[in-house]
């Protein structure tokens, strides 16, 4: 209760009415090898199979005791109440169609600064992946860990999209989901340290980054993953989160 008070009226109204419902309807289990660091900041990548998603991992952030915030597009700013509610909460908007990623870059640095994680999606979007396993990321979070020095922990989870089907408009909730997460030690990227920051060193690390969350995602589905982070050749339009 401490922790809702310091954090301002709209994260106590958060966590008042969300996170018993969440629990009412869910069955959540963080396995107990999941870290977070107690203070300071920190960059979480999950994998990103259903629209409820930033839920799900939201939730599984406060659990680990830390406040969850978000790289979001910047149209659902936009929405009234929406957009009110996720700028008091300090998420951060991404304008996908600006062609730049610099202001969310320096919006995520000044969060960081301040001692705050902030969760990043690499894919940006839905996985096209047949099986749902990750494909090919983005750059960003590699990219902030290596020009902040900022841990950045892989993350996995599954059974959300027995919540919510990848690309499903409505929820389920009967049979009760049972959702399951996982997060693994922060990424080694010391491979990389005192590199010059090329897009061929960011596309290396950003692999390594995917690999990481394709190897805890299927930990927690016991299945044997592709041995090639998927690639797909087109983005279906209408279809990004």
């Amino acid at each position: 209760m401490t922790r809702w008070f310091r954090l301002g009226p709209w994260w106590i109204l958060t966590a008042l009415f969300v996170l018993p419902l969440f629990r009412l309807f869910v069955t959540m289990t963080i396995r107990p090898e999941s870290r977070l660091p107690g203070h300071g900041p920190f960059i979480m990548a999950p994998n990103h199979y259903s629209e409820i998603d930033p839920v799900v991992m939201g939730v599984a952030v406060w659990r680990l005791g830390r406040t969850p915030r978000f790289l979001a597009k910047a149209s659902l700013f936009k929405i009234p109440g929406l957009g009110f509610y996720l700028r008091r909460t300090g998420q951060i908007p991404v304008d996908r169609q600006a062609g730049s990623i610099t202001a969310p870059l320096d919006a995520a640095h000044r969060l960081i600064g301040s001692g705050q994680g902030v969760i990043v999606y690499p894919e940006g979007t839905l996985t096209r992946e047949p099986d749902m396993w990750p494909m090919k990321g983005k750059t960003g979070a590699v990219r902030m860990a290596l020009e902040t020095g900022i841990p950045l922990y892989p993350a996995a989870h599954w059974g959300t999209q027995k919540l919510m089907a990848r690309y499903g408009k409505g929820i389920s909730v009967i049979p009760r989901p049972r959702i399951e997460v996982l997060v693994g030690p922060p990424l080694d990227l010391s491979m990389f340290e005192g590199q010059p920051i090329t897009r061929e060193l960011l596309a290396e690390a950003t692999n390594r980054l995917m690999l990481a969350i394709q190897a805890l995602a299927a930990e927690l589905r016991g299945e044997t993953p592709p041995t090639e982070i998927y690639s797909p050749q087109s983005i279906t339009p209408g279809r990004s989160r």
